[in-house]
């Protein structure tokens, strides 16, 4: 099929067909198309990977944690098309009295291109986390800089750059 001969209206009714079937399909589950697709795309490839933890998804609504091990580790999932990641919510905000609670052992980070297609996942501990998080004044929350210091940090799970 020749997309490129498809009219601005046959695009949206495409692209409204690919959603409805990522749905059925279990790939989509909320409206973050981009966070969505990084946890299926994380999970499955943890999944079929010798070496790594067999991950299956966390029930929806569980706070922090998007995928679990059978070991009962934690995982949360972010995904970026540049430099930041989403936000991490529910952590103490800076200059606040508080002992922080562990809320996840794992961050995974999927790094996509501007077209959707997964070229790195990286891993970090959550005391990597601790040290790389930074405050996100306008959200109020804490985000991590994909930097060439937080990758060289980082378990490289997948690199498609190499």
């Amino acid at each position: 099929m020749d997309l490129s001969k498809l009219s601005v209206e046959e695009l949206i009714e495409l692209y409204s067909q690919i959603i409805i079937l990522l749905k059925e399909k279990n790939v989509i589950r909320t409206k973050n198309l981009l966070g969505d697709l990084a946890e299926y795309l994380v999970i499955n490839h943890y999944k079929n990977t010798s070496g790594l933890p067999n991950l299956q998804a966390a029930p929806p609504g569980t706070q922090n944690v998007d995928a679990l091990s059978r070991q009962g580790e934690r995982y949360s999932i972010k995904a970026t098309t540049g430099n930041l990641t989403g936000a991490f919510y529910g952590l103490i905000p800076p200059n606040t009295e508080g002992v922080e609670i562990q809320k996840f052992e794992y961050v995974i980070i999927a790094c996509f291109n501007e077209n959707y297609k997964l070229i790195k996942i990286l891993e970090l501990t959550w005391e990597q986390f601790i040290q790389h998080k930074k405050w996100h004044k306008t959200v109020r929350a804490y985000n991590l800089s994909v930097t060439k210091n937080l990758i060289a940090q980082s378990k490289i799970i997948f690199d498609n750059n190499q």
